[in-house]
């Protein structure tokens, strides 16, 4: 008799301790039915990139001094600088230059280090292509300055706050 009265109280003990744990789901659930979603519907919107991101590279042709600076730091050897030597003034003169963004890691050495800033980085991430090819960008296709998404009156812009 007294077994089954400890077995009826462990019982009753564990039905508790299963409804506490439901309980404190519940409570997780409708604490998150006060939050406003997150979810951004991305073609019509977009989250405002961080002031370091590390986006498309963009290049000055006419500060380039051909220094080779950023050949030299890239992890990969990735710019490719064809230049000529311009022996009456002893100096390089730029011919070329050119980025594959199918091989780029996006580490930013390239414009950390660059002496005379002519690399500097945006915030335009969206890079995809069909044909890989296509990522392979001239000096033409660097200098072209993208359209910033705070500008872009077609996309409504989100910012994101974060809270811990």
């Amino acid at each position: 008799m007294f077994s089954t009265l400890i077995e009826f109280g462990s019982y009753g003990h564990q039905a508790i301790e299963a409804a506490k744990y439901i309980g404190q789901g519940f409570t997780v659930t409708l604490d998150h039915l006060n939050r406003s979603p997150i979810t951004v519907q991305y073609p019509y919107e977009k989250n405002l990139s961080s002031e370091r991101f590390r986006g498309r590279i963009h290049f000055e042709f006419d500060k380039c001094i051909a220094c080779e600076v950023c050949v030299r730091v890239c992890p990969i050897n990735l710019p490719v600088v064809d230049w000529i030597l311009m022996k009456d003034m002893k100096k390089k003169r730029l011919r070329s230059y050119s980025i594959d963004f199918g091989v780029c890691i996006f580490c930013g050495n390239c414009v950390e280090y660059c002496p005379t800033n002519c690399l500097s980085m945006t915030e335009e991430y969206e890079l995809s292509s069909y044909d890989r090819h296509e990522l392979n960008q001239d000096q033409t296709a660097l200098g072209r300055l993208p359209i910033s998404i705070s500008q872009d009156f077609s996309i409504q812009v989100i910012s994101i706050q974060l809270t811990f």
